[in-house]
């Protein structure tokens, strides 16, 4: 039986806010099954909420998904927060789950606030689609992509959307180190406590600057 968690607001997966459901009922263009309204959501975020990761960690409302919506930015746990409630707000089951990644064309900003290259809580979204569960990272939106010379993530619903091990050029991208599971609502405590132990800086008021420019150096 399905946990009913997954199909419920929660407190930063507020999947029952106005803004959520017009934004989630605005993206239908394909059809009218789960899977088809799943991929849908997955690219309306995917382009529709810029990437950033300069941002408070700290800050509640960065987690939130209707925040995250009514700033029309985030990182990659706030878009996936969104994708989740999105999902949640059309009654596709949908959770966010959690893991380590070392990024490899980190830029040198990003690398100084984060402490190094180790992104720990990178986040993606679970959809449960015709019997199984399958991640979608909804975080770099095809314009970031492009800068970067990263390839950008697709999504059929039917196989997991996770970032590419290397860029169009062949450099080495992401890789993953562990994964620390789903969860139904964003675990905010236990993330800020890691980042207070590893990535101090990113607790505070990083909100200066453009990182899409920031491929010129990369």
């Amino acid at each position: 039986m399905m946990d009913q968690r997954y199909l419920q607001p929660a407190t930063f997966i507020d999947s029952d806010s106005p803004l959520i459901h017009a934004f989630a009922r605005d993206s239908l263009t394909a059809g009218d099954t789960a899977l088809e309204q799943a991929v849908d959501l997955y690219y309306r975020v995917r382009d529709g909420i810029r990437y950033s990761p300069y941002i408070d960690y700290s800050d509640p409302e960065m987690h939130r998904a209707s925040s995250v919506l009514a700033n029309g930015y985030g990182f990659c746990g706030s878009k996936a927060s969104l994708l989740a409630a999105c999902g949640r707000a059309l009654g596709i089951p949908s959770r966010v789950g959690y893991g380590d990644v070392k990024n490899h064309m980190n830029s040198p900003r990003l690398r100084e606030i984060n402490n190094g290259d180790v992104m720990r809580w990178h986040a993606f979204t679970e959809f449960y689609l015709e019997g199984h569960w399958v991640k979608a990272t909804p975080a770099f939106n095809l314009e970031l992509c492009t800068r970067f010379r990263v390839k950008p993530l697709e999504f059929n619903g039917r196989e997991d959307s996770i970032f590419h091990p290397y860029d169009t050029d062949q450099r080495r991208h992401m890789e993953y180190l562990e994964m620390r599971g789903s969860f139904a609502d964003v675990p905010l405590d236990e993330i800020i406590a890691t980042y207070r132990i590893y990535s101090p800086k990113l607790l505070g008021n990083n909100s200066t600057g453009d990182f899409a420019a920031e491929a010129e150096i990369v």
